[in-house]
């Protein structure tokens, strides 16, 4: 067996080869697409060496409608991150999002014909293989299929069922669905992009990754991640999912109320959200006036701050009666879904000002704005940091996680294993060669032998790509 002293030099060697591996979070969004390339530094935080940041202009609601439009943002995007970082992008993380996303629970079993023997992953395997030939709607696949807790013959709530014994095994799942052709076209414009997809993500998830604690996933929490065109929510409790949502209604349609409200153009409005916008009437006087410029020589129109806030106010509500009702849904109330972190709100509308505090008046639970910099290296950029980078900074996450992953899983395989049987040869040695095959293995493709369901799903997805062509 190899020492405790040489597994840790491989897990350090390994990391310390990751260090120069890169990652890019591709995160198309619906007023924005953000390409963030970066690599983890010593201290295994995220050192992002350059990001990249385009106007969404083929995208509405998260789901894209102009595909050549598409493709230009994220190629601006992609060519800015490039320039900033003087590296070269060709494999991307990409988020999917979108109104046309849905989740639903389900509950499945396999009965065991080896009851004597111990339950093994081609068992979990085989049963969540089973979940996924359910009869969705036409259009629609099954994204993502979650184990929640399992049940081994009459023993329930059991999260590891692996080495354990039992003739049925039954598990909850929590099952994510989208439209086929939704996301056929979000792989089709990364592909026509230039760009390789290495792995897909939901775009919560990914968020979530980014400004969540574990500890807050064990309590009981749910992100709120409001975006330009929809608001998705991830319920945590236990530290595993238990729901998502998307709301098709974001900043945007807020930006679009102050438009219709105050009569004047799209980029005043915006602007205006943004410099004076409140979620809470109560703190404007009738008296505080902003002036906005008129078109081609016309009048300025003054806009009080309190009409301002009151349009902003009645939507912003509607979106967090919309998400609490989800929540509700979920049963946060019952000791079993108590969600003791509170609310964590997330994305570009989260920085509206007072809008914590209305979330908080609405539902009654605690609630803070999630920051993605806990992740981030100290000397990164403050704008990084920012809540409406969260779901780029989760993805480039995800990127280093399974560049990381795939190194481990090929040392341990295919080095350590093997070496640990030679107890005739000398720790020294051992730790040579291990240096030796990872220096060996850097410059070929990493096999992975127990890959992810979602990394499974993306390869599925890949191949039905190339076979589309």
């Amino acid at each position: 067996m190899l020492s405790i002293t040489t597994k840790w030099y491989a897990q350090n060697k390994i990391k310390m080869e990751n260090s120069n591996k890169i990652a890019v979070g591709l995160d198309i969004g619906t007023t924005k697409i953000v390409a963030m390339i970066g690599r983890k530094n010593e201290y295994d935080k995220i050192e992002v060496l350059g990001i990249g940041k385009a106007k969404s202009l083929g995208v509405k609601r998260g789901v894209v409608n102009n595909i050549t439009q598409t493709i230009q943002s994220i190629q601006q995007a992609i060519d800015e991150a490039e320039s900033v970082s003087g590296e070269k992008i060709s494999d991307v993380v990409v988020g999917i999002a979108g109104q046309h996303i849905r989740s639903l629970h389900h509950s499945d079993y396999i009965t065991r014909p080896g009851a004597d023997e111990v339950i093994e992953e081609n068992d979990i395997e085989n049963l969540v293989n089973q979940v996924h030939k359910l009869v969705m709607l036409p259009g629609e696949e099954i994204i993502h299929v979650l184990p929640q807790e399992f049940k081994v013959d009459s023993q329930a709530d059991i999260k590891e069922p692996i080495g354990m014994y039992g003739g049925r095994l039954e598990a909850n799942f929590h099952v994510v669905v989208g439209q086929v052709s939704s996301i056929r076209n979000i792989g089709r414009c990364v592909k026509s992009a230039g760009l390789n997809l290495e792995d897909i993500t939901l775009e919560p998830l990914a968020s979530a990754a980014a400004v969540l604690s574990q500890e807050e996933k064990e309590a009981g929490v749910a992100l709120i991640d409001i975006g330009g065109g929809t608001t998705d929510l991830a319920i945590f409790k236990d530290g595993i999912i238990r729901h998502t949502a998307v709301i098709p209604f974001g900043g945007n349609v807020i930006t679009e109320d102050i438009k219709e409200g105050c009569s004047i153009i799209e980029k005043q409005a915006e602007l205006l959200k943004i410099k004076f916008g409140s979620a809470w009437p109560g703190e404007n006087k009738e008296t505080e006036i902003v002036s906005i410029p008129g078109l081609r020589g016309r009048e300025p129109k003054e806009i009080t701050l309190k009409n301002l806030s009151k349009i902003i106010h009645a939507r912003v509500q509607e979106i967090i009666e919309h998400v609490y009702l989800e929540i509700k849904n979920y049963g946060h109330e019952t000791q079993k879904g108590k969600l003791i972190a509170g609310i964590v709100l997330t994305g570009g509308g989260s920085q509206l000002k007072h809008l914590r505090q209305l979330v908080e008046y609405i539902t009654g639970m605690d609630t803070r704005i999630g920051y993605p910099n806990e992740h981030l290296a100290g000397e990164s950029d403050s704008v990084l940091s920012s809540p409406s980078y969260a779901t780029a900074v989760g993805l480039l996450m995800e990127g280093l996680v399974k560049s990381e992953k795939e190194e481990y899983q090929e040392v341990v395989e295919e080095i350590i294993v093997p070496l640990s049987s030679k107890t005739e040869e000398k720790e020294d040695s051992i730790e040579d060669k291990i240096i030796e095959e990872v220096s060996q293995k850097k410059q070929r493709k990493a096999k992975v032998k127990g890959k992810s369901f979602l990394e499974k799903f993306t390869e599925r997805f890949k191949e039905f790509l190339d076979n589309a062509e």
